[in-house]
């Protein structure tokens, strides 16, 4: 078994500090989209994803994999939001076994409500807080990171 190449100082310091950065903005975006909408971030993620999508649909594969969720943890989060009014599945018209994921007009008109908010958050915490420098940068490295993970998974 390889030993363990633990974190010198800096390289500690920089994972707590991405860390901390993500809790707290998680936590701030959550906070404002229940108290907007009454919706959770991953479910604000999903009809994201299914706005952008042609004719406000995907395969729920395809749609676990976009937003990096489990299949068991997307079924939970679209039950959610069916219940709501905001999406509805439908069978795939090309594969008998596949699930459509259906962004509604309802689902849409929250979407465009919440949008605003949300990015204000980020841009609040996140974006503006950085120079233009530190934005390339921190493209980057998640941009390796993000490849390196792609490869396991």
């Amino acid at each position: 078994m390889p030993e363990t190449r633990w974190l010198d100082s800096e390289e500690f310091a920089a994972w707590y500090a991405f860390l901390t950065a993500y809790h707290r903005l998680e936590k701030l975006i959550e906070e404002q989209l229940k108290s907007d909408a009454g919706v959770t971030h991953p479910q604000y993620e999903i009809m994201v994803a299914l706005s952008a999508a042609p004719e406000r649909q995907l395969r729920m594969t395809e749609l676990a994999r976009l937003v990096v969720v489990s299949k068991s943890a997307l079924t939970y989060q679209i039950g959610q939001l069916e219940k709501s009014g905001m999406v509805r599945r439908t069978d795939c018209p090309d594969d008998e076994r596949g699930v459509l994921a259906v962004l509604t007009e309802q689902g849409l008109h929250c979407l465009r409500r919440l949008a605003p908010g949300h990015v204000d958050v980020v841009r609040k915490y996140l974006i503006d807080t950085l120079t233009r420098d530190e934005l390339a940068s921190l493209t980057s490295a998640m941009g390796k990171a993000n490849r390196a993970m792609g490869a396991l998974g």
